[in-house]
């Protein structure tokens, strides 16, 4: 049966109804509405439970009217029905009420709405676009993912469950001392009437000071995890007390706002207390006058004090159940800022897979610049051959990585195309322009998981064996049969730790080679691939990576020349210019700026700080030279 009811919402089965909205009810109702015929069974339940508690007051109160009769056997010949009725209530109709409220609230909607909230925040936010994670901590954005999950559900459970069910109870109590003599209502509809203010007032303040405590948290949280992930760095350079006053100014902060909040609380609570015990004390008070006076029965003051008393306790229970409501809402209005945030970069609603045929790259007057800044390229006009390799160089900044990010489609360029075989980026899906090219990176992150799974990321449905043949290909086969994890497991199966920290960083390298190397899509872009790579490891890869480039369009980055001299032509970029193109032995002839480069460099590295265009710029004619922009 648990099973069965476990299994009534499956968190994964959908993606949601489109981009979570930034306002808190519509964000709230975009997650709720999914799954509302649950919360509508768990209304019903709680419902039922708060009437049926209304059963145990008037129980009381026919008892008292039962031992106060002068003739108990007549007294009880009369009231047993009644009696009966309530007693069956209080046995076995409330325990089943509240069995079905447990098994809908922890059974059914505890598991499956907190992984469906999950599930599709998590969707939402790995599609967004490269720059959006560069700006946040990864551990915040994942703590914001998996928190605003669990506040979110809580908050609308606690809601539904305490609010409620005292608003139903005090409406019923209200209702059912109104009936019996309107004078016993009046405590009960002042302390409504109260409760109302009160809590229209406290309401705002908590929400925003949930909020800050939330961000507080989450600001901790990030420094933490930005402390642990660099971890090297901090032992490296000693600066684990400099880490420890970074991490106490959150904690200080942290523990102001929680304070800030708490004091809020505490008044609340005060405030609280004191009217309830206002409402205890009119009740009795004027029901013991009205019966003084014999306008009431006994019986009537045995039922209307005890659902006073019942009111007041409920409202503590409640007062708890609304300051984690509260609480809980800041959390999800934290979170919000980084799920309900839409795609600045996405897909034109026509866009088409892209189908590459020859691999031609136009790069057509492109213009960008990050962020309204400087801009990095202009104008720039680019032309890279099917199955031409081209070498890109320039100094830092020159606009190099601009260029690779540009055509990955991590950006938008600000003016000009770019195009695929003649294919307009913008009027393709990213998916299929990201799959048509394969990437070696400088900075190479592995996933937490094993060789294989690492190798198998270029292309899932490699076998085993293609796996082990494109990493023989990228000279780490060898390597590879040597590892053993934490855990005993050896070879491809081994684990790398946290982005490949196991490896070191030459074996990053031929791990992240031989994932491109299975994927062997029809483009390829190596992003000073070999800089990792220790001088014969290095000089053994490049001949395979040569043999990897055939039939390939190919565009190369380094600083180190040497590695990309073999390439059929080299670009130099200069403040998103280029300012030279040809082949290595061309450049060398024309004796420009890439000659200078190539003179300038020591042990095959190129300097930050070169020569101005106009001071390398030679005096006799050039003419002869293939390419000078």
């Amino acid at each position: 049966m648990m099973d069965f009811l476990a299994s009534r919402i499956r968190g994964t089965a959908s993606v949601g109804p489109g981009t979570p909205p930034p306002r808190l009810a519509a964000f709230y109702w975009h997650y709720v509405r999914q799954t509302r015929f649950w919360y509508g069974v768990m209304t019903a339940t709680v419902l039922s439970v708060a009437l049926m508690d209304m059963a145990v007051p008037v129980m009381l109160g026919q008892i008292t009217a039962l031992v106060q009769a002068p003739d108990p056997a007549a007294a009880l010949q009369a009231r047993w029905p009644i009696l009966a009725l309530l007693a069956a209530g209080i046995l076995f109709l409330r325990p089943l009420l509240q069995v079905m409220d447990v098994a809908v609230r922890n059974n059914i909607l505890l598991p499956g709405t907190t992984n469906l909230v999950r599930w599709q925040s998590h969707w939402h936010v790995v599609r967004q676009s490269w720059p959006f994670f560069q700006n946040d901590f990864a551990g915040r954005i994942a703590n914001r993912v998996m928190q605003t999950a669990n506040a979110l559900r809580e908050s609308v459970m606690s809601s539904i469950r305490a609010v409620l069910f005292i608003t139903i109870y005090g409406i019923s109590s209200l209702v059912l001392m109104f009936w019996a003599d309107w004078r016993l209502a009046v405590p009960t509809a002042i302390w409504i009437a109260c409760y109302v203010f009160f809590v229209r007032f406290f309401v705002p303040r908590l929400l925003v000071l949930s909020k800050v405590a939330s961000e507080q948290r989450s600001i901790l949280m990030a420094r933490i995890v930005d402390s642990y992930t660099n971890i090297l760095t901090v032992k490296l350079f000693a600066r684990a007390v400099d880490e420890d006053a970074h991490v106490r100014e959150a904690v200080d902060d942290h523990q102001a706002a929680i304070a800030a909040h708490m004091r809020i609380m505490s008044f609340y609570l005060f405030t609280l207390n004191v009217m309830n015990a206002l409402l205890i004390a009119g009740t009795a008070g004027i029901g013991i006058a009205l019966w003084a006076q014999g306008a009431v029965s006994a019986a009537l003051v045995a039922t209307a004090v005890p659902l006073a008393w019942q009111i007041a306790n409920m409202s503590g229970w409640v007062s708890f159940e609304i300051a984690g409501i509260f609480e809980n809402m800041g959390v999800v209005q934290e979170g919000m800022q980084s799920i309900a945030v839409p795609h600045t970069l996405v897909d034109a609603a026509d866009a088409k897979n892209l189908q590459v045929s020859r691999g031609e790259i136009h790069f057509d007057a492109v213009d960008f610049s990050y962020a309204g800044g400087r801009r990095v390229l202009e104008r720039l006009e680019l032309r890279v051959r099917p199955g031409e390799r081209v070498g890109i160089v320039g100094r830092s900044g020159a606009g190099k990585s601009t260029l690779i990010n540009l055509l990955l489609r991590f950006y938008e360029v600000d003016g000009g195309a770019i195009t695929i075989d003649g294919q307009d980026l913008r009027q393709v899906t990213q998916e299929s322009l990201r799959g048509a090219i394969g990437v070696v990176t400088q900075d190479t992150s592995l996933l937490h998981r094993s060789i294989a799974d690492n190798i198998r990321y270029g292309r899932p449905e490699a076998t085993d064996a293609e796996v082990e043949a494109a990493a023989r290909q990228a000279h780490a086969h060898e390597f590879i049969t040597g590892l053993v994890d934490w855990q005993g497991r050896t070879g491809y199966a081994a684990h790398v730790g946290e982005r490949g920290v196991k490896l070191s960083g030459g074996q990053r390298q031929r791990i992240a080679i031989a994932r491109v190397i299975l994927k062997n899509a029809p483009i390829l872009i190596l992003d000073e691939a070999t800089s990792a790579l220790d001088s014969e490891v290095e000089v053994a890869i490049q001949e395979q990576l040569l043999g990897l480039m055939e039939g390939k369009t190919v565009i190369a980055i380094a600083h180190r020349l040497s590695t990309i001299a073999r390439m059929d032509r080299l670009i130099v970029l200069d403040q998103g210019r280029i300012v030279e193109q040809g082949s290595h032995a061309q450049l060398l002839a024309l004796n420009g700026r890439y000659a200078a480069l190539w003179h300038h460099q020591s042990g095959g590295f190129l300097p930050d700080e070169l020569p101005s265009e106009e001071d390398q710029a030679p005096e006799d004619d050039q003419d002869a030279a293939p390419v000078r922009p």
